[in-house]
């Protein structure tokens, strides 16, 4: 269950992040509206807060984090920017998904 758990912090904190990020890029580098900055900039706060639910330590949580957020990132290009990943792009996504693996999920003694 904690595993799950963790995995679902990182994936709301992956659409907070990636998402409130996009908000602002539409409004910076395409001309939408402030209120559409405002809104992302919320969102990238709650980003903030979403980790420290997470039982693991800062450190920790935040390079595991990173590769979640690789994966995330090319399945949002993928869905949102319609840029199909390649084969390159799925092999770096399942290493970085290892390495989250260890990095949280391994056990210590």
């Amino acid at each position: 269950m904690q595993v799950a758990e963790s995995v679902l912090y990182f994936v709301l904190a992956g659409l907070c992040e990636i998402g409130g990020g996009y908000m602002v890029w539409l409004w910076l580098r395409e001309g939408a509206s402030i209120w559409l900055g405002v809104f992302g900039a919320i969102i990238l706060v709650l980003y903030g807060i979403i980790p420290t639910l997470q039982p693991a330590n800062f450190g920790r949580v935040y390079a595991a984090y990173g590769g979640v957020f690789i994966v995330m990132a090319i399945i949002w290009g993928w869905q949102v920017d319609k840029i199909t990943p390649d084969r390159f792009d799925i092999i770096g996504g399942l290493i970085a998904l290892i390495g989250v693996s260890v990095i949280m999920y391994w056990p210590r003694s």
